[in-house]
Parts: structure tokens; C-alpha cells; sequence
């Protein structure tokens, strides 16, 4: 078996095919960077693939010291494993780190592994464990320490768990498959795969995949803050903000490299951007978290320039197929019919991004597979929706107050209601949205980007997974997406992809009307800290000059 090792002469054979492909425009650069690094090439070799220089460390020496202030929901922590939020992550990052780093330009770096090897069939990943790493209670970090991580994201029992959908093809009767790890020694782990698994090494770079010690108990991260980052959190009131400072007690293993910040304060603003546009005028942050529509510009305009990051973010206005009337398939796909996903784009985002086609893949995704235009016709939406002795139903569509997501639902329901569909709009506040957001008959979520098409397959629309909100089960959807999973080659999974797209269109599991370019604004002074296409808050590697 010819394996890869990150940092090593050796390429493996697939990251060759994928230079080609990528030249040849069938993956874009950043996709090729992605499944490059995630079968262990190190960024300089994968660059060298495709004839470039990989790009230079930062010009400016990052300064010493100073407070960063970031508006940032704070929001209840609970277990890593079932984090559903970026925003719960980002808090803990500075002393829960990952395994590997999914980075702005595509690339997969080492952070807790100091390398990696894949094999050929991507059934079997060798881990090696960065040596020299201690947890900040004085422990070494060892091979038996991540292969208790994995042992916990298998874990399907746990409520929300949703690294077991990741690791599933680790996952057997809803544990760890036997002989699935194997401790070779303190610092070296080798999982085990049923199948293959291209993705392997990107889900483990998802936020919920964050590295906790053997003592943490599984309630909250924040309590008993046992970590191996640089940082150590000194409060944290969810819906207040959250602070963490620098661990003067603990050596961290990347000295040097980071952890410039003294401190780091979140300020939970609420969704009202007014106020988030209010403390930046008041000199009270330094950044937000996101920002979208016309507030970008009015924070370009009072002195905090935007950062733009393209991805394959995007809303699912979807239906819950275990709630009438939305478990008949005429009556979702009279729905999508009734609505013109660029002009959502337009109403409900500003323009800043580019249409979906209801099917969850992305364009910049190398599976994508392009399929005929969606039809939008009302007349025969209202036709299809009498049809099914609907004709005086009155339609309701949920969403979150946040802005953008409230006006994306308003700009579906108007369609809706032009093609003489009765439908009523409810919007809720968040704290009551998300107590039930799996459950509502129709409404509306954000999905974060997922660097690969099959990642977001199998977190949300595989039957049965956790985080499947639209109650979408179908035995040759799944079926086709464990294919898809396996097949290395670009050309041979995008054939099977494009199944999988026509089965979500023909079952219509969901208006998915646009992709989001996201947007974060930051004073000249904060450093390193430009929109990232997944919304990581990397504050270890953050500086104010």
C-alpha cells in the first residue's frame, strides 16, 4: 500500500489526478487545495502541483498585547459533538483546538497532527499526533487521547450528536466499528474505514470536532475549560458576552506563532444590526461577526472596511415531510414552482451571491453537476395546489428575526401569495426559533459551507441523521451518496451527483434559492482576521497593531 505523508517527498497517486483535473478546470484551485491536503500533501507541495509558490508567511510582525472587542452571539454551551452553531465553537477556540485547520485559500493544515497518511483506497488514515503537546492541566497529549475523540463522535446514542453522521463510515450499530482505531503507539493512531471516505479528513476540521480531554464529562466546555489552546475563557453569559484571556499558566505548543491578543471580548449585540451599527460608531467593538445587506456599506463607510469570502454558505426554506400537508410531494413541488430563486437573491440578500437550484451542491463544489433551469410557473403552481384540495389552505412559513433571513422568507412568500396561494408569515425571535427548529412544518435555516458536495448530503439529508430538519428519507438518495462518498475520480462522482441533485428537485425537499458571499467588517487596526468561508473565529492568530 502506497501512502502519502504530509510533508513528505512522496505524492500520492489521487493528488496527482486531482492537479490534472484542476487544470484542466474540471476543480477549481480551491477545491483541488481541499482534497489535496486532505490526503496529506503538505500546502507547499500541493501548490508546487499546479506549477505556483504557495504564499508568503504575513509582511508585518504581529504586535504583542492589546484587547479585541467582537460582536458575537453567545449562546449556551453544551457538548462539542453537538455544537449546531459556529458561534458556540469560536468562543471555546482558544483553548479547544482541532486535529486540522480548514484554511481561507482551501488548504487542510496540521494543528494537534503534525502529519498525516492516507492510502490509496482512502479506507485507512495513519494519524500522527504532534509531539510535544500538553493539555493545559499538565497531561501529554497522546494517540489514546484522539483515538477517545473519535470513540465519542461515533457515539449515535448521543442526542444531536452529528459527528457520527461524519464519521460514518467509522460507525457500526452506532459505535466505533471493531477494530476501526488502532493505538500503534503514543503518538501515532490509524483509523480503520468500512468504506472510503474522501472527506474524512475535512470533517474533522468541522467545528464540532473539537478536541477534548478524557476528563471532560460532556456537558460544558466552558465550566472545566481543560484545553491544549493558549487561552482560558474568565466568563461567558449567553445572550451578555463571553471573555477569554491568556493562560500565563500553560505553555503552549505553538509559542510564537500566535496567541498575540492579551484578550479577546465577545458582545452579544442581539440580531438587530442598528445596534451592532451603534457600539462600532461608539468605539465599543472592533469587529462583527457577519454582516449583510446595506449595513456592510454603512460600516465601510464609518472606517471598518469589509472582507469578502465566496462559499458555499446559503437557506434552506425547507419542508418538513413529517407535517401535513408537506408530506405530499405535489404540494412542495407546487411550492417551488410558485418561486423565482433569483429574485429572492435579490430581495432577500442584496444581490450578494449567485442562484441555487434546490438541490444543496454548489457550483464550487467539484461534484456539481449542472442540470436543466428550474421552471417557475404560478398559474400551475395554484393549479397543483387545488389539485390537492388545498385551494383554501393558508400556507405558513417560519423564520428567525434576523434580517436577512426574514427578508429571504418575505421575498418567498410574496411569490407564493402572487400566484394565489394563501400564506401566512411568522417570524420568531431566536431563542424561541431555535427550540424547535427541526420541527416546524416550513421554515428556514442557514447552512454553513462544507468544503466537499457530499459532506452537506450526509449531514442533512441522509434518513435518520440528526441534523436532517426536512424528515427527507430515501433508499436510493442514500444509497448513491455512499457511493459518492468513495470515488476519488472528479468526473466519475459528479455522475452520480447529478442523481442525487435530481432526486432532491423531483421530491422537493426544499426551496434553496441562493449561495451567500459573506461579509465581516473590521477597524485597520485588527489584523488577521478577514471573513473566513466556514465563519471561523480563529482569535489565536488575531493582532491589533
Amino acid at each position: 500500500m502506497k501512502d502519502m505523508i504530509h510533508g513528505s517527498g512522496d505524492v500520492h497517486a489521487a493528488a496527482r489526478m486531482y492537479a490534472r483535473e484542476c487544470t484542466e478546470g474540471k476543480l477549481s484551485r480551491r477545491e483541488f487545495l481541499t482534497r489535496a491536503t486532505a490526503l496529506g500533501v503538505a500546502v507547499p507541495t500541493a501548490y508546487g502541483l499546479l506549477g505556483l509558490a504557495a504564499p508568503e508567511a504575513q509582511a508585518q510582525t504581529p504586535m504583542m498585547g492589546g484587547t479585541l472587542r467582537m460582536q458575537m452571539s453567545i449562546k449556551a454551551q453544551r457538548d462539542p459533538r453537538t455544537w449546531d452553531w459556529s458561534e458556540l465553537a469560536n468562543a471555546c477556540r482558544g483553548w479547544l483546538e482541532y486535529l486540522v485547520d480548514y484554511q481561507r485559500d482551501g488548504t487542510l493544515t496540521p494543528v494537534l497532527l503534525e502529519s498525516w497518511e492516507a492510502s490509496e483506497d482512502a479506507k485507512t488514515y495513519t494519524l500522527h499526533i504532534r509531539p510535544g503537546v500538553k493539555w493545559n492541566n499538565g497531561d501529554d497529549l497522546t494517540a489514546a487521547h484522539i483515538a477517545h475523540n473519535f470513540e465519542r463522535w461515533c457515539d449515535a446514542s448521543v442526542e444531536g450528536n452529528s459527528m457520527a453522521t461524519r464519521m460514518g463510515s467509522l460507525v457500526e450499530d452506532g459505535a466505533v466499528r471493531a477494530g476501526g482505531l488502532e493505538v500503534v503507539d503514543d503518538l501515532t493512531l490509524r483509523v480503520n474505514l468500512a468504506q472510503p471516505d474522501i472527506a474524512l479528513m475535512v470533517s474533522i476540521a468541522d467545528y464540532p470536532a473539537a478536541v477534548v480531554h478524557p476528563a471532560f464529562t460532556g456537558d460544558d466546555p466552558v465550566a472545566n475549560p481543560i484545553g491544549t489552546g493558549p487561552y482560558l475563557p474568565t466568563s461567558y453569559e449567553p445572550g451578555i458576552g463571553a471573555t477569554v484571556v491568556r493562560n500565563a499558566d500553560h505553555t503552549w505548543w505553538n509559542e510564537g506563532n500566535g496567541a498575540w491578543l492579551d484578550q479577546i471580548e465577545f458582545v452579544d449585540l442581539g440580531t438587530d444590526p442598528a445596534a451592532w451599527i451603534a457600539a462600532a460608531e461608539a468605539g465599543e467593538i472592533d469587529l462583527n461577526y457577519q454582516a449583510q445587506g446595506d449595513i456592510i456599506d454603512i460600516f465601510d463607510a464609518i472606517g471598518m472596511p469589509r472582507s469578502e469570502a465566496v462559499t458555499a454558505a446559503t437557506i434552506a426554506v425547507r419542508f418538513n415531510q413529517d407535517s401535513e400537508p408537506y408530506n405530499n410531494r405535489d404540494v412542495r413541488r407546487a411550492l417551488q414552482m410558485a418561486v423565482n430563486n433569483a429574485i429572492v437573491l435579490e430581495l432577500g440578500y442584496n444581490d450578494l451571491g449567485t442562484v441555487a437550484e434546490n438541490h444543496h451542491v454548489c457550483p464550487i463544489h467539484p461534484e456539481y453537476a449542472q442540470l436543466p433551469a428550474l421552471s417557475v410557473d404560478g398559474a400551475a403552481a395554484r393549479a397543483a395546489v387545488e389539485a390537492a384540495g388545498l385551494g383554501d389552505y393558508e400556507f405558513e412559513l417560519i423564520s428567525i428575526d434576523e434580517p436577512w433571513q426574514a427578508e429571504t422568507c418575505d421575498a418567498v412568500a410574496a411569490q407564493v401569495r402572487d400566484a394565489g396561494i394563501n400564506i401566512a408569515r411568522t417570524i420568531l425571535p431566536g431563542a424561541t426559533f431555535w427550540n424547535d427548529w427541526t420541527k416546524y412544518p416550513w421554515s428556514a435555516t442557514e447552512w454553513n459551507m462544507r468544503p466537499l458536495g457530499v459532506q452537506v448530503l450526509n449531514l442533512a439529508y441522509r434518513s435518520g441523521v440528526p441534523w436532517n430538519e426536512t424528515a427527507f428519507s430515501n433508499a436510493e438518495f442514500d444509497g448513491l451518496l455512499d457511493q459518492a462518498n468513495g470515488i476519488a475520480d472528479a468526473d466519475a462522482r459528479r455522475t452520480v451527483m447529478q442523481r442525487l441533485e435530481e432526486i432532491m428537485q423531483e421530491e422537493g425537499v426544499m426551496i434553496q434559492p441562493y449561495w451567500r458571499s459573506i461579509f465581516r467588517n473590521a477597524r485597520p487596526d485588527v489584523h488577521g482576521a478577514e471573513m473566513h468561508p466556514t465563519f471561523v473565529v480563529d482569535y489565536v492568530n488575531y493582532w491589533k497593531s
